[in-house]
């Protein structure tokens, strides 16, 4: 199946609260599938469904602790942040949906995670590193919340103006 069309800034949807899974049924499934198979032909290490015009409340991610860690694969349904630490970590971020951009964003440096897996099961997921800041980055998408929050005003002001006026040209 071809790749899901992004939802690039400005678009209305990466900017509104996604609502959650009522249950992980096959609709669900083939949903993450989708996005799997979208993420990696974008190159990316998570995406959430706003960012493929879908307010649901799903993530997926292939990345590990680091860099040079084995990439697991995640498949998540009404993520939710149980724990974040007081320690902070500082990790360069980019997102599919603000294409040619990254910053410097400050979060926990380590969360634990209740989600749904692709069969409807809880889990727990623990993370640090690299792996902690994606969950992180692809749950605040899911509220309407993007990396670009996290810079200066100045900077999120000069991105926003940017894709606002790529988005105006490309309707006339």
């Amino acid at each position: 199946m071809p790749p899901r069309p992004l939802s690039i800034l400005p678009a209305p949807i990466l900017r509104q609260t996604a609502k959650p899974v009522a249950a992980v049924d096959d609709a669900v499934r083939a949903l993450m599938a989708d996005m799997l198979d979208t993420m990696r032909v974008e190159k990316g290490l998570g995406l959430a469904a706003p960012q493929v015009g879908q307010s649901l409340r799903v993530i997926v991610m292939e990345c590990g602790e680091d860099d040079d860690a084995p990439r697991g694969v995640w498949q998540m349904a009404n993520p939710e942040i149980i724990h974040a630490s007081d320690d902070l970590a500082s990790m360069e971020e980019g997102c599919l949906s603000i294409p040619g951009y990254r910053g410097e964003v400050v979060r926990p440096a380590e969360v634990s995670v209740r989600y749904l897996d692709a069969d409807g099961a809880v889990q727990v997921m623990q993370a640090h590193g690299l792996l902690a800041a994606c969950v992180q980055h692809e749950i605040d998408h899911l509220n309407g919340r993007l990396f670009i929050d996290y810079l200066s005003r100045i900077k999120r002001e000069m991105i926003t103006r940017k894709f606002s006026k790529l988005a105006k040209d490309a309707r006339t």
